[in-house]
């Protein structure tokens, strides 16, 4: 580990912390038959409804051939309704989704927010909320160098 930076290390330790923290929270959310991912794309769908696959896709962090598995699996179970709009699918939540996350929603974010709350200050986590903005801002813009 000598020859690491110290961004390097810091990549290192935010996808073992992502990797752990997904793992841990689709243990949690078994008892609402959820995982991680789909809990996501409900959340994304509550907030932004109605809204295209493509727009869907571009919230989320679902491949789209995952994401197209994920919405047939979500329709099946009766939780999502896609409409046609004339050239349009719009993606919205049903009233069982929509009950489901009144439940799911309060609870899962308080399981994550204790990964912070139980370590860090209001204005230690204020600071990681801003560097981390910025280091994401920073690398929407990044271009993959050549080979």
């Amino acid at each position: 580990m000598r020859n690491n930076t110290i961004g390097s290390l810091i990549w290192l330790r935010l996808m073992r912390f992502t990797n752990q923290s997904n793992q841990m929270s689709n243990e949690f959310l078994k008892r609402f038959d959820l995982t991680t991912a789909q809990f996501d794309v409900l959340i994304q769908i509550r907030t932004y409804q109605p809204l295209t696959q493509m727009e869907l896709a571009e919230k989320v962090t679902v491949t789209q051939g995952g994401i197209s598995r994920m919405l047939t699996r979500l329709e099946k179970e009766g939780y999502i309704v896609r409409k046609q709009d004339w050239k349009t699918k719009t993606i919205s939540l049903t009233e069982k989704a929509e009950a489901i996350m009144e439940q799911v929603m309060p609870e899962q974010l308080a399981f994550q927010t204790s990964f912070f709350d139980d370590v860090l200050s209001e204005e230690e986590q204020k600071t990681l909320y801003a560097l981390m903005s910025r280091v994401h801002k920073h690398s929407e813009k990044k271009e993959i160098p050549p080979e």
